[in-house]
């Protein structure tokens, strides 16, 4: 039986800007189960990025319930969050946050040294970045590389250590189709070959065509959750 890595509950999310109160998420309730390669879509102000950042222990819920491998992440310490995130969770960010001193591979290196990663750490970090097409850009910093090759450095990070769910905000945005197209396919890669759970914010077409199941919001909540067949 698959497990179910993210489950959340009624969930919503208010953002108090002084002067109104934003209703971001409105009573949402999702699960994610392992292996799943999940594109959410929907308009902006859907509530698309936020229910990604929830996930992500990047914020916490207004009300409602997220757990994440079994842990309530309301539980959870700042510190016990961040080991969460540093150890079980990869994340592609759209402002990239790479570390701007560092080139391409010490970035990916990086994270892989501070999960306590050994010598291979190079070599990963270094295997990761020519299966994407950056082996020659391994060592220019983020300023001497275009924003597709910094978004692909961010996506090499994210996945290097192979983590239980990779959480993706518009992954190929800076892509063109080409790279979008060969980046897609290593993640479906990691997938199949390691178990690998991906889900996707996205506006794009190729994504969504490429993901196994699509949740569609809409005003902070799930309109449709449709899963495809095998071959569509």
């Amino acid at each position: 039986m698959t497990e179910t890595l993210v489950s959340v509950a009624d969930v919503t999310k208010d953002y108090d800007t002084g002067k109104v109160t934003v209703k971001a998420l409105r009573g949402l309730s999702l699960d994610v189960a392992e292996g799943d390669f999940m594109a959410i879509v929907g308009p902006s102000g859907s509530g698309k990025t936020t229910l990604l950042n929830l996930i992500g222990a990047l914020d916490t819920a207004t009300t409602g319930t997220v757990d994440v491998f079994g842990t309530r992440l309301s539980g959870l310490s700042r510190r016990e969050r961040a080991d969460l995130r540093l150890h079980s969770l990869g994340f592609v960010f759209q402002a990239y946050n790479l570390i701007p001193v560092l080139t391409a591979r010490e970035n990916v290196e990086f994270v892989l040294e501070l999960q306590g990663a050994g010598e291979e750490r190079r070599e990963r970090a270094l295997s990761v970045l020519t299966d994407l097409g950056l082996g020659d850009f391994a060592d220019r910093r983020p300023n001497e590389m275009s924003g597709g090759q910094q978004q692909r450095v961010a996506v090499a990070r994210a996945v290097a250590s192979r983590p239980r769910l990779v959480l993706a905000d518009e992954p190929t945005a800076n892509l063109d189709s080409e790279n979008s197209e060969a980046l897609l396919a290593m993640m479906r890669g990691l997938r199949d070959l390691h178990g690998m759970t991906f889900v996707f914010c996205t506006h794009d077409p190729l994504v969504v065509s490429y993901a196994r199941r699509v949740v569609r919001l809409h005003d902070g909540v799930v309109q449709s959750d449709e899963r495809k067949e095998a071959g569509q």
